[in-house]
């Protein structure tokens, strides 16, 4: 029997090879997680992060609001090695990959009380995955009536399946609470109107801020147990500048041990569950 296939996604825009050159904590975490699997599992790894030069991915041009049949799976609105609109989905070929594999691993930050850009570009992305049309040649690529009239027919309901259904996905994110824009009562420093709003009322439970991310996976048939659903908050009170990936062990252990925690879980769920049976329209041979 073949090996279990899991696929981690670091999902920071950090990378060390450009501005800002550090590493992230995403991808720091993402290759621990990959060291510590067991010999049980193939793992493949993706680095959402921003390289120079390199294609970034291409937003969702919300072909769904016209007709679901108008939403080709897998996406047809880019391709790939295109040098016009490049495009990280296809040049990485991240929708087989996420095909291929028995589970995914997402591990990203929170940026401004959400996913990063990244991780958010790329689920847009995968709205696809859920009822999308995988014979586009029936709508001529993009014609928005043979689009319309494909929804009418007996056909269509065959055609709009949850590609990705049954895979596990394991979502680990964390909040940076570095205090370089906040005073000890929690108001922002340079904000000029103190009473402007209560910072005491912000979001509490930081781990609903993927909230949007966990619930599309769930609704497109993708499995996101509670147990593999985790955040946590570490760098309080020390500048960003200091809560970088080299201070973890130094100054916040609790993280390494709840996020081997949950990856332990994650590993667990996954073996236990085994593998995966493809859908109809597998992009495996492709």
């Amino acid at each position: 029997m073949s090996k279990l296939r899991v696929f981690l996604i670091s999902g920071s825009p950090r990378r060390i090879y450009n501005c800002p050159n550090t590493n992230s904590k995403a991808r720091t975490l993402m290759l621990r997680m990959a060291s510590h699997l067991s010999k049980d599992f193939e793992v493949d790894m993706l680095d959402l992060a921003n390289v120079k030069g390199r294609a970034k991915i291409q937003s969702c041009n919300g072909c769904v609001s016209a007709s679901m049949a108008l939403c080709s799976w897998p996406c047809n609105c880019y391709k790939e090695n295109d040098t016009n609109e490049p495009d990280l989905m296809w040049d990485m070929h991240i929708y087989k990959r996420l095909d291929l594999a028995d589970a995914w691993a997402v591990i990203g930050p929170v940026h401004w009380y959400g996913p990063t850009s990244n991780i958010k570009l790329m689920f847009d992305r995968l709205v696809c995955a859920s009822g999308g049309n995988p014979k586009p040649e029936l709508t001529n690529g993009k014609d928005v009536d043979k689009a319309i009239e494909l929804e009418k027919k007996v056909e269509w309901k065959e055609l709009r399946k949850n590609h990705l259904e049954g895979r596990t996905c394991g979502v680990f994110c964390y909040g940076d609470g570095g205090a370089d824009d906040e005073n000890e009562d929690g108001i922002p420093k340079i904000l000029k109107h103190k009473d402007y709003f209560n910072p005491k009322k912000s979001p509490k439970d930081d781990k609903d801020l993927y909230a949007g991310i966990v619930w599309q996976l769930r609704y497109s048939g993708i499995e996101v147990p509670d147990t593999l659903w985790d955040y946590i908050e570490f760098g309080e009170g020390r500048t960003y500048s200091k809560n970088q990936p080299e201070d973890i062990a130094k100054y916040d252990p609790e993280v390494y041990e709840k996020f081997d925690k949950w990856a332990e879980r994650f590993a667990d769920f996954v073996s236990k569950k085994g593998k995966v049976i493809p859908s109809k329209y597998t992009l495996r041979d492709k």
